[in-house]
């Protein structure tokens, strides 16, 4: 096993000139659970980009279990923000976990017996199994984001990356979730973007605030710095199940 599943090294990116990531170093360890948080436009979707190859770097390094990024993609599973149903398209909640299978290949695919029976592990496991036959225009929001987590999951991935993957989801259908994700991270290492503050400093090991520079806390703690780095002002949270308020002086 390899001691870290993260390598970034001076990464800097812009778009259209601007700069959107300048001088960011991180380093994640094997079954850690990551939690990337920061303002929106901060560069949080940006860098999970870039650590899955779907951009390259202006400069710096980053390896992913000890490969380049788009040599690790085979290894990794990602949930990205905003999925969209077509409610008029007639997919069941098994095609969309059986999509999870297809590596890049062109015109019709033709699944195997091992590839349905990885896709009905995989719907177990988020326990969804018994909605298999149901479209998903069916479901719930967090039935949906359950689905669309095992086809990630079909890909059996050593590495899971999350962005906002419960935006949709009700207060009850995050916990779940996340408990979930608890789980799996026994033998996962995830890497969730997320908002909800409260939610993640329950259930993560580790944070990294994310506004064109990045901070890393290696505790499921969001620091004061974090907060003065992203928002600028003094925020409410919740760290290892206690509410605390950060107070800083706050300047105009």
């Amino acid at each position: 096993m390899e001691s870290t599943v993260i390598e970034v090294r001076d990464l800097w990116f812009s778009f259209n000139g601007q700069a959107v990531l300048k001088e960011v170093n991180l380093t994640v360890h094997p079954r850690d659970f990551l939690a990337v948080i920061g303002p929106n436009g901060g560069g949080k979707t940006t860098l999970i980009k870039l650590m899955l190859g779907l951009l390259e770097p202006d400069r710096g390094t980053i390896r992913v279990l000890g490969n380049t990024p788009k040599e690790a993609a085979p290894r990794i599973g990602y949930v990205p923000q905003g999925i969209g149903v077509n409610n008029s398209f007639p997919i069941s909640v098994l095609d969309v976990a059986l999509m999870g299978r297809m590596r890049g290949g062109k015109g019709w695919w033709r699944f195997s017996g091992t590839d349905r029976m990885i896709a009905q592990k995989a719907l177990e496991r988020v326990e969804m199994w018994e909605f298999c036959t149901h479209r998903m225009e069916e479901l719930s929001g967090g039935q949906r984001q359950r689905v669309f987590m095992a086809r990630a999951l079909v890909a059996e991935p050593e590495m899971l990356f999350l962005d906002e993957a419960t935006a949709s989801v009700d207060t009850k259908g995050q916990s779940d979730f996340y408990e979930f994700l608890k789980e799996l991270n026994e033998t996962v290492t995830i890497v969730v973007v997320s908002h909800d503050l409260s939610i993640v400093s329950s259930y993560v090991k580790s944070v990294a605030c994310v506004n064109q520079q990045l901070i890393f806390h290696d505790a499921a703690e969001i620091t004061g710095e974090m907060l003065e780095m992203a928002y600028h002002c003094p925020v409410e949270l919740i760290a290892h199940g206690l509410p605390h308020r950060v107070l800083q002086e706050h300047k105009d």
